[in-house]
């Protein structure tokens, strides 16, 4: 089986293509990515790519169509990927996690790939009252990013690609500890604040809900998706993927952090503007197609993980600064480094 990983040198993309290696020791493996976080390594021995077959550099814009040659599933993790890049990036980001991605779509049912996995958000749902949403439910996404998403979504459902399966994941929010570790998470943002300054300073009233997924079990849910049958919901599916008990408030994430990392003071802005970003989700619908691959790693294995691994970084002399490990902070070094454009491409 050869499968490509687009977006590979990501937060989530190291684990998934560990887990993959894991899983498929003999598959073909190729990786896909323009490197803007490639240095983002928490450990200074670890590359996550040894595990590939083969890894590729470019932008998803510009993607070598050929490289889907013999390609079994593709695996779509490449995007700008969250609100504040949203934000300030909103030409680039629907050039990049929309546009482009239905062109590789496209390019791979054309090429014969057979299953197509794309990583979608929950945070389509936006500001979500009257209980968990579930996909057939209104979608009111607030941000460029997530208005990048469903979009995606909808082209794929009317691409014209019938002997491809395509899986729509509409992740929970992201956490959990990865290689190359994101600190613009909620989570991932308390542990790593919490272990640098003893404080966790929550900015909103800690009433919004977030749903959360530890990216291990992301990438048993891209297992999932990869082996997923058409008869298994049908040639195309979107599908939330989490877990029911997994759905928080942001101010029980900040004490179970606090209870983990004794020492921690919790402060919240009880006169905050509320947060509009708010969305409990139901997860029946994955619970029932993928019974096998649920989400296994609790709130506090997540959090564990995330301190050992800012505590052997620190150990190794890479301390992860919360400040400098958001990825907005890290392309706009680069550009003032002169190294991207405007447009977000590498400088020569």
């Amino acid at each position: 089986m050869r499968i490509l990983i687009t977006g590979n040198m990501g937060y989530v993309g190291p684990v998934v293509a560990a887990h993959f290696r894991s899983v498929w020791p003999d598959a073909e493996l190729i990786g896909f990515d323009t490197g803007y976080f490639a240095q983002c390594l928490t450990l200074p021995d670890e590359f996550p790519e040894r595990v590939l077959d083969k890894q590729v550099f470019g932008d998803v814009r510009d993607f070598p169509v050929e490289l889907l040659e013999g390609v079994d599933a593709v695996v779509h993790l490449a995007a700008l990927s969250n609100d504040p890049i949203g934000a300030r990036f909103e030409k680039q980001t629907e050039g990049i996690n929309y546009r482009a991605s239905v062109d590789i779509a496209t390019a791979a049912a054309e090429a014969g790939v057979k299953s197509f996995v794309f990583a979608s958000s929950c945070s389509v749902y936006g500001f979500a009252e009257g209980g968990p949403r579930k996909e057939n439910d209104t979608l009111t996404p607030l941000t460029a990013y997530a208005r990048s998403k469903i979009a995606t979504e909808q082209a794929l459902e009317q691409l014209e690609a019938p002997d491809m399966a395509i899986t729509c994941l509409r992740f929970a929010t992201a956490c959990g500890q990865s290689p190359r570790l994101r600190l613009d998470l909620v989570l991932n943002d308390f542990v790593a604040t919490a272990l640098s300054t003893g404080e966790i300073k929550v900015l909103s009233d800690g009433t919004p809900w977030r749903p959360l997924i530890d990216v291990k079990d992301m990438a048993r849910a891209m297992e999932w998706a990869i082996k997923r049958d058409s008869d298994n919901g049908g040639r195309f599916v979107s599908i939330n993927a989490g877990r029911n008990e997994n759905n928080y408030q942001v101010f029980q994430l900040a004490e179970a952090v606090a209870q983990a990392i004794p020492g921690t003071r919790v402060s919240i802005n009880k006169d905050a503007l509320p947060d509009l970003r708010s969305y409990q989700v139901d997860f029946t619908r994955y619970a029932k197609a993928a019974p096998d691959h649920q989400p296994a790693v609790s709130l506090s294995e997540s959090i564990t993980r995330l301190v050992d691994g800012l505590t052997s970084a620190k150990q190794a002399g890479r301390e992860v600064i919360p400040a400098a490990a958001k990825r907005l902070t890290t392309l706009e070094r680069l550009m003032d480094a002169g190294r991207l454009s405007d447009d977000v491409r590498w400088v020569n």
